[in-house]
């Protein structure tokens, strides 16, 4: 399935923040920071891309239940994708 772009705008946005974030991170680690923070950011930045990943499988189910219901969903599919983010 493809989603359009307007249709995963709110995971885009996520993701765009999550990789601004994981710059800085990068950023504190090459100028010494204290590895503390460090993983603290990494850890939010490890769960922003998280749930980006889950809003896209969720997205791509409304789409696919609101396409041609509930007989349309590979359940199958939907859980392999949803449990390679776990």
């Amino acid at each position: 399935m493809q989603l359009e772009p307007d249709e995963i705008k709110a995971v885009i946005t996520r993701l765009k923040r999550a990789n601004g974030h994981l710059a800085s991170v990068i950023r504190m680690l090459e100028e010494g920071s204290e590895c503390e923070d460090a993983l603290t950011q990494l850890a939010a930045v490890n769960k922003a891309i998280s749930r980006g990943g889950y809003a896209l499988v969720a997205t791509g189910l409304e789409k696919c239940l609101a396409e041609g219901g509930r007989d349309s969903v590979d359940t199958k599919k939907m859980e392999k994708l949803f449990l390679a983010l776990a």
